[in-house]
C-alpha cells in the first residue's frame, strides 16, 4: 500500500489563499486573509458599464490589456488582491506571469460593496506603496467617485465628478 505524503498544513495567510478554489471573494493585504460576499446587482452592473467603455477605449487605441475581477494581482510577499478592474499598459505586460499580475497594474478601478474601509483605506495604501498609476473609488450607492494619481511618490486627489471616472492615463472620460 502507497504511503501518503505529509502535507503541513499552511502557516500563513498567502498559503491559505493560494489553496483556495478558483473564483473565491478572497484577499490577502500585509497577510491578513479577508474574505467577500457576493456583490450586489446595482454594482455588478456599474462594473459592467465601466469595464465595457474603458475596454473599448484601451481595444481600440492598442493601448495594452483591461480585465475584470476575478484576476489575481500580487504586490510583494504578503498581497494578493483581486481588483474589479485591471489595466496593463502594452510595455508592463511583463509583470502578466502564469495567469497572473505579479507587480503593480497601471490603472485600477475599485467599485465599493459592504467594507469601505478596506478599499479606501487598505488598498489605498497598498497600491500607492506598490506604484499604481491611477486608482479609481466608485461607490454605487450615489455614484460618487474618488481619483488618485500618482506623482511617482504618492497619490494626489484628483477632481472628480459624479458618475464620471476622467482617466489621465487613458486620455479617457467614462460616464457610468
Amino acid at each position: 500500500m502507497a504511503q501518503k505524503k505529509y502535507q503541513p498544513p499552511p502557516r500563513t495567510a498567502m498559503e491559505v489563499y493560494e489553496m483556495l478554489p478558483e473564483g473565491t471573494l478572497a484577499e490577502v493585504i500585509n497577510n491578513v486573509l479577508y474574505m467577500s460576499p457576493a456583490p450586489t446587482f446595482e454594482r455588478q452592473r456599474i462594473l459592467a458599464a465601466l469595464f465595457t467603455h474603458l475596454n473599448v477605449h484601451i481595444s481600440e487605441n492598442d493601448l495594452g490589456e483591461c480585465v475584470f475581477s476575478p484576476v489575481d494581482v500580487y504586490l510583494g510577499h504578503n498581497n494578493a488582491v483581486q481588483p474589479d478592474i485591471v489595466f496593463i499598459a502594452k510595455e508592463n505586460l511583463s509583470i502578466v506571469r502564469d495567469g497572473k499580475v505579479k507587480g503593480p497594474p497601471d490603472l485600477v478601478v475599485e467599485v465599493l460593496s459592504g467594507n469601505k474601509k478596506h478599499d479606501l483605506q487598505l488598498k489605498k495604501q497598498l497600491y500607492e506603496a506598490n506604484g499604481v498609476k491611477e486608482y479609481f473609488i466608485v461607490n454605487p450607492a450615489d455614484k460618487e467617485v474618488i481619483s488618485y494619481y500618482s506623482d511617482g511618490r504618492k497619490f494626489l486627489l484628483q477632481e472628480s465628478k459624479k458618475g464620471k471616472i476622467r482617466s489621465k492615463l487613458l486620455r479617457k472620460t467614462v460616464a457610468f
